[in-house]
């Protein structure tokens, strides 16, 4: 498909479309996003920047393939060494489940679990499911709810009952206790204190530093400069780099 000697990126989105069908009102057609284009090399995170309504959550849902888009390609490998690459928009579902396990980290905006899950499993199933031994899987869950100031009280009960800044932190160390090549974070801050943001940056900070390919949505300006290397302006489908 194409040259990756000596690639360093890892994420190509490529002239992607998505068009919604509002069936309430009469079919009407709503275009959300129109040849949207950009790529992500391993150790940099692109910022997406709009206004509400602009496309950065069908952007970054589309890049987890939640939605089937109209056209154009999104390609994604595993390391930096695979000349393989995967386009997700035609992918088969067995494909895209693979890709998740193995490839793309996320971190949604909510916190959906399995009731009556204790946190501490809830943090350490991705590494279950990849093998890993649940004692070991266990004890990188205990670091990372250590790491964002989820009390030990609670490691034993079910999210579902922890207020939304609990449930957001255990959503986060969720994403990040596998070192997936990519990440996806869709406002992974938003509900968390100046402590609890200053751990989370600390933590795309340390992915960026193995390698991992970064896509992200942050309201808060200030984390947004703090962890962007580009921001790709959804109303004028640019990227740009930041001066830091």
């Amino acid at each position: 498909m194409m040259n990756t000697m000596n690639n360093k990126v890892m994420l190509r989105v490529e002239n992607i479309s998505k068009t919604f069908v509002l069936h309430n009102q009469g079919g009407a057609s709503l275009s959300v996003l129109d040849d949207s284009s950009f790529q992500v090399e391993s150790g940099e995170c692109v910022v997406l920047l709009g206004q509400s309504g602009s496309g950065k959550s069908t952007l970054l849902k589309a890049l987890y393939a939640n939605y089937l888009v109209d056209g154009g390609q999104i390609l994604v490998r595993q390391n930096l060494d695979s000349r393989h690459w995967i386009d997700l928009v035609t992918a088969t579902p067995k494909s895209i489940l693979e890709v998740r396990k193995h490839t793309i980290g996320w971190v949604s905006q909510f916190l959906r679990v399995i009731p009556r899950i204790s946190a501490l499993d809830v943090v350490s199933q991705p590494l279950v499911e990849l093998g890993e031994n649940k004692t070991i899987a266990r004890e990188k869950a205990k670091i990372l709810l250590r790491r964002l100031n989820v009390p030990e009280a609670l490691w034993h009960l079910a999210p579902a009952t922890f207020s939304g800044g609990e449930q957001q932190r255990v959503n986060i160390a969720r994403g990040f206790i596998v070192e997936s090549p990519i990440l996806l974070l869709d406002e992974p801050t938003a509900s968390l204190d100046e402590k609890n943001c200053q751990v989370v940056i600390e933590l795309i900070s340390e992915a960026k530093q193995r390698g991992a390919a970064i896509v992200g949505i942050f309201h808060d300006e200030s984390v947004r400069q703090r962890v962007a290397d580009k921001i790709y302006d959804m109303s004028k489908s640019t990227l740009f780099v930041v001066e830091h």
